[in-house]
């Protein structure tokens, strides 16, 4: 068992559980009480000596003004399903695939103006002279048009229920008002929250710590009218809630020329983060975060001039924030908080300039989980879920250090689940010695540095766009939770990075991700200078990991535009009648755990037959090695995280950077990790599965054996182990 201690922890009190509150208080070790949305701190609570943390929702609960101010409403565009005409005219029912309770057409003459009709068969925009909006029956009529082709309207709308309150209300049979947002893009609403945010500060003298969740826009999360596709689209990174005709009025006038709907909806595919950023979004991006931190900084400076600290959640509202653009410091937060499924969203949270950084953990104390499945209400088993999320998050925070954790939603739903209270009490104990253990130092990481090459680069370190369960299905998110545990310095990395240079300050660069993907790099590999850099690199010793469909475009005489150092490539139809190299399958150096499960990809093969071919499945080619120069490339076509293919990755990055015979604080046994803290001459080993496991690992005093139970957490100082179960 860890040792009892306190403090770190910031606890959801609830008025009416008041001895609840204080009892669990105490066996957590908390130091802080906060309100949940939706729950009240009661006198008893907020005078019982905690610090006090307060959520505001900047932009809700403040339905009595945005009910005489609807025109201040936040808005966005909407795309209609394509219709095919069957005659020279079509009627289309705007609102006929959208939730109603989410979205209210905005037809306002400012509005109305960025309305448009395309022709998706042509891809041109019909003339405004050829339609036109019936108001009564939400109708948009289009006549002269060509029978069989396809046609959609794209309209503004106010979004007249904030979808965290939508989502919270559907989930926990919330029986209230439904909340509006308000913009504050407007004069009238800067000049009210202003007012607001003073009066708020004024009147919670006990607050400690104002938790803003988040500033000012939603990441976009459109429902659909039918319960059988609810939610049409979610893009944590996306900007498509930021849009009003004011704010577009404004751009045309600061940058020189206008966006219209098109900017936006796509076609219908919106301005999804897993698409490369054009000049125009990026220009929009720039311009919503130039407001929000303009606004953003008056509100905070509020708070601080009443002596209360301002952290900021880095969900919900979150966007045009953005924690790791250079301007971020600008706000002037105190801290940083993240609600975390996995190690890599800890790793998000701890590498953002900010004094304090605190992750929120799951399951909520919500009675369902994100996905709809039962947490704390029958057949839901809250503490093996938090037994399976802590296992991902604990060997991140071996990495780099958090300063606090903490629970969200209602206190009251764990009295029937004392195992539960048990767990979290263990969690609590066994965060703060991790937290001690940074402290006195830096963990040992092995001399190979690892960059992540993306479109996005820095400004969305750790993250594509959401939680790991939205974001599964792209290789990268897997290769950023393996990465996030692993003994590696790891940057992120655009093509404007390499063009300055910054490959002289990396071993590794790994890109993971599908042709045309933000991931992959899309249109940036069409940049020659990047490929030229990037050979030359590798040539002079550095290794290029490709995953996927790696440096993929069209046009060229390689589908992947490093082939040549890779030494494969992907055929997408172009070669069916080519021969084939043969090969044989060696992997002389044991770089492939026996347990490693690489999924196939149709179509690749040797480009002249130099690769070597470490593995295989079903006689297509899963992982190659290619020596080119002093340095290699490596390919598999697709990774998937667990812990066969984390050790997989490591022994890669380790091979790349010619340190794969060094062993040191290299568990033996797959199954476990470890972090060596040197200065405190340190060893925590963990075991990452539900099975008992021995592992061997050799340390500068020596090999140590040791025992881990299921979960199993190890502390070793000088040969003194104490054991912490979880």
């Amino acid at each position: 068992m860890s040792k009892k201690s306190t403090g770190a922890f910031t606890l959801p009190g609830e008025s009416g559980y008041e001895a609840l509150t204080l009892e669990l208080a105490e066996r957590w070790g908390a130091d802080v009480i906060r309100d949940s949305d939706g729950t009240k701190l009661s006198d008893e609570i907020i005078n019982a000596g905690y610090g006090i943390y307060s959520t505001i929702c900047i932009i809700r609960d403040h339905n009595e003004w945005a009910s005489r101010n609807t025109d201040k409403l936040q808005q966005c565009f909407l795309i209609t399903n394509p219709k095919v005409a069957v005659q020279d005219y079509l009627s289309i029912y705007l609102m006929e695939d959208f939730f109603a309770e989410q979205f209210r057409v905005n037809d306002s003459r400012e509005a109305f103006k960025y309305w448009q009709v395309y022709d998706r068969t042509t891809g041109k925009e019909v003339p405004r002279e050829q339609w036109n909006y019936e108001r009564e029956s939400g109708n948009v009529v289009i006549t002269g048009i060509v029978p069989w082709h396809k046609y959609t309207v794209s309209f503004m709308v106010y979004r007249i229920w904030e979808e965290i309150s939508m989502y919270n209300h559907t989930t926990n049979d919330w029986d209230k008002e439904h909340l509006m947002q308000i913009d504050p893009i407007y004069p009238e609403t800067q000049a009210y929250l202003l007012n607001w945010m003073e009066n708020w500060c004024q009147e919670h003298k006990e607050t400690t710590v104002v938790r803003f969740t988040s500033l000012f826009y939603n990441f976009a999360w459109i429902w659909g009218s039918s319960e059988r596709n609810r939610h049409l689209f979610s893009d944590w990174g996306s900007y498509d809630f930021t849009v009003s005709s004011r704010a577009l009025d404004l751009f045309a006038k600061k940058v020189g020329y206008s966006l219209t709907a098109e900017d936006f909806v796509n076609g219908g595919k919106y301005q999804v983060s897993h698409i490369p950023a054009d000049q125009r979004k990026l220009d929009w991006m720039a311009f919503i975060n130039d407001f929000v931190i303009e606004f953003g900084k008056k509100l905070i400076d509020i708070v601080h001039k009443h002596n209360k600290l301002a952290y900021v959640f880095y969900d919900d509202s979150w966007v045009g924030m953005e924690p790791y653009n250079d301007r971020f410091q600008e706000f002037g937060f105190d801290g940083m908080i993240k609600c975390v499924f996995s190690g890599y969203e800890a790793r998000m949270c701890s590498g953002i300039d900010v004094d304090t950084h605190e992750i929120r953990l799951h399951p909520y104390l919500f009675p369902v989980g994100l996905g709809g499945l039962p947490t704390f209400k029958e057949g839901g088993d809250p503490t093996l879920d938090a037994k399976k999320y802590w296992i991902n998050i604990r060997r991140a925070l071996l990495r780099e250090p958090i300063d606090r954790i903490g629970l969200g939603g209602y206190l009251h739903l764990v009295e029937p689940y004392p195992d539960f209270v048990d767990y979290i009490e263990k969690i609590a104990n066994e965060f703060r010695e991790m937290k001690e253990l940074h402290q006195a130092g830096k963990p040992y990481q092995i001399k190979t540095k690892a960059a992540v090459l993306h479109s996005w680069g820095k400004l969305r370190s750790w993250t594509l766009s959401g939680h790991f369960h939205e974001t599964y299905m792209h290789d990268l998110i897997h290769v950023n939770e393996a990465l996030s545990g692993l003994p590696v310095e790891v940057r992120f990395i655009d093509f404007e990075d390499i063009r300055q240079g910054v490959l002289q300050d990396c071993d590794v660069v790994i890109n993971a991700g599908s042709a045309g993907s933000a991931w992959s790099g899309g249109d940036h590999w069409n940049d020659h200078k990047c490929v030229d850099l990037l050979t030359q690199w590798v040539h002079e010793g550095g290794t290029f990991i490709g995953i996927n469909q790696p440096s993929a475009i069209e046009g060229y005489d390689n589908f992947f535009r490093m082939a040549h150092v890779l030494g494969v490539d992907e055929d997408t139809g172009s070669r069916v009648v080519h021969g084939r190299w043969s090969y044989e399958v060696q992997d002389k150096h044991g770089l492939v755990p026996d347990e490693a499960s690489i999924t196939p990809k149709n179509g690749i093969y040797l480009t002249d037959g130099t690769a070597e071919v470490l593995h295989e499945t079903d006689g297509r080619i899963t992982l190659s090695s290619h020596a080119f120069g002093k340095g290699k490339g490596i390919y598999l076509p697709a990774f998937a995280f667990n812990w066969e293919n984390t050790r997989l990755l490591l022994n890669l990055i380790r091979f790349a950077g010619n340190e794969y015979d060094e062993t040191k604080y290299i568990p033996d046994n797959l199954y476990t990790e470890c972090a060596y803290y040197p200065e405190s001459n340190i060893l925590v080993v963990i075991n990452n599965s539900d099975q008992l496991q021995e592992t061997t690992i050799d340390t500068e005093h020596g090999k140590q054996t040791l025992e881990l139970a299921p979960y199993d957490t190890v502390i070793t100082k000088l040969g003194v182990n104490k054991s912490v179960s979880s």
